[in-house]
């Protein structure tokens, strides 16, 4: 990697830090300066999912009071994650880069709308309600969300959101918290089957991972100064430009 690459990949590794502590969407973003410098597909999005991890693990811990209350409910999610992880990720790399980078644009396209979708999709808050997690429904639908967050991860955690409020009980902040632990488990899971089937560009990693970390250090400070729907609106136009290049090219 030249100098201009190796900036190029930790300013992007910033801003995805940022924008996830903001408003979520910096796979976008990951996946894009990825792409864009060469790594085929299907290895910048194994290398993506390596660098969003450290920001779950962040986000996770700043719940951990919350896991005390539903932690043994969580459990049977936690299962369904891994199980539908394996088996998105497995799928990925069952496709060569060429195929992988038809279905790219209209992957893009899909979380990108899901994403715009966001804040009609959260669930309704409702305060007081403790949390109860783990009903047959939930972890059915947790399954299939973590086969979608196996195979690409972008628009995961508004996917997720939506149908843990739709399945589970407890306020908004239980279900985020809940939501947060289990990316964790989906993307340590698609790691190491990355890692296993050799698809992960680690140079460009190592570079993207501090920046990632600073960035999401750093969203903190812009969450109180920029408001959030200018955040999301720049997510959408990458989202949005980076499905016109893929289906140009």
């Amino acid at each position: 990697m030249d100098i201009l690459t190796i900036v190029l990949l930790f300013v992007a590794g910033v801003f995805t830090g940022m924008i996830n502590a903001v408003a979520g969407g910096g796979t976008f973003l990951s996946f894009g300066a990825l792409t864009l410098i060469g790594v085929p597909p299907v290895v910048a999005n194994a290398t993506s999912s390596i660098t969003q991890f450290p920001g779950y693990i962040t986000s996770t811990l700043a719940y951990w009071e919350d896991f005390k209350t539903f932690w043994r409910g969580a459990i049977a999610l936690s299962l369904a994650s891994i199980a539908g992880a394996l088996l998105g990720s497995w799928i990925l790399l069952q496709l060569d880069n060429p195929q992988f980078r038809t279905l790219v644009p209209w992957l893009l396209l899909a979380a990108t709308a899901l994403f715009a979708a966001g804040p009609y999709l959260k669930p309704k808050p409702k305060p007081g309600q403790e949390a109860s997690v783990g009903s047959f429904f939930g972890t059915a639908m947790q399954f299939v969300t973590a086969i979608y967050g196996g195979f690409f991860g972008a628009g995961m955690g508004v996917m997720m959101l939506a149908s843990l409020g739709l399945s589970q009980a407890g306020d908004y902040h239980r279900l985020n918290a809940l939501k947060n632990m289990l990316a964790v488990v989906i993307a340590a899971v698609a790691i190491v089957v990355f890692v296993s089937g050799g698809v992960v560009a680690w140079p460009q990693a190592i570079v993207m991972i501090p920046g990632v970390a600073l960035g999401g250090w750093s969203g903190v400070w812009v969450a109180k100064r920029v408001p959030q729907s200018i955040m999301r609106w720049v997510v959408i136009a990458v989202g949005l430009l980076l499905a016109v290049y893929y289906f140009v090219k």
